[in-house]
């Protein structure tokens, strides 16, 4: 197939499909003599691949990655991508379930309490372990989860009503600067938190703020208590590590 028939066919541009040929994560396996790009069979399958990937937040870097280790296997992926969309699919019926009866609220058919207001919202679990594994070795990674692990289910409870409480902290102040005492004073409690959960450094507590911004999955993650709250965040992070310094 001609790369404007795998695009119609794909749900995606041609330009995608040049931009997947550049960085090296989907070459087409045959190319005509005049230069037209041709997909075969076994392209449109890894191409089927990568799509899965993004519909579940990983980045064209670490898709690539994943699809050139000489032990990728194909079966074995497609079964992570079940069990990880059924997943994805349950917390987006939670969240629908608690829309629909929002809009009843709203409109006087039925009283809603607070808590049920917030029902499938869930910004507790951590979906990037295994980055966190890459990027600051399971050592540390294995120390927060042994803290957390050792909790009991209240004090958990009480954790995640915690972290949320900052969140919505910062983004009521997402629009002002980062630098603002007001600021600087919510992003303080953000680092004690982290470290009440692990062992930040400032410089790693600045690059996470960086990694908030450079990985849409965090990004899509912080900015559903607000847009732009994950680069405010980096911002309010990178001064107040900077001040310490």
């Amino acid at each position: 197939m001609m790369v404007k028939e795998v695009a119609e066919l794909a749900g995606i541009s041609v330009r995608t499909l040049h931009h997947y040929d550049e960085i090296g994560l989907l070459h087409p396996s045959r190319t005509t003599e005049a230069g037209y790009r041709v997909y075969t069979d076994e392209d449109l399958a890894m191409l089927q691949q990568i799509l899965f990937f993004r519909e579940l937040g990983f980045p064209l870097k670490e898709i690539r990655e994943i699809v050139s280790r000489p032990d990728f296997n194909r079966m074995e992926a497609m079964e992570l991508h079940h069990k990880l969309l059924l997943e994805k699919r349950s917390r987006l019926e939670r969240m629908i379930e608690t829309l629909e009866k929002t809009m009843k609220h709203e409109k006087g058919e039925i009283d809603m309490s607070n808590r049920e207001k917030f029902a499938g919202f869930d910004f507790s679990t951590n979906p990037y372990e295994q980055e966190a594994r890459k990027r600051w070795g399971d050592q540390a990674v294995d120390a927060s989860k042994a803290k957390l692990g050792s909790l009991s289910g209240d004090e958990q409870k009480q954790l995640k009503e915690g972290m949320n409480a900052i969140y919505r902290k910062l983004a009521d102040l997402r629009h002002t600067s980062p630098a603002s005492d007001e600021a600087q004073e919510a992003i303080g409690e953000w680092y004690k938190f982290l470290n009440r959960m692990g062992s930040y450094s400032l410089e790693a507590f600045k690059g996470l703020g960086q990694m908030y911004v450079d990985d849409e999955r965090f990004t899509r993650n912080i900015d559903r208590f607000g847009e732009g709250l994950a680069a405010f965040m980096r911002d309010a992070m990178s001064e107040y590590a900077d001040r310490r310094k």
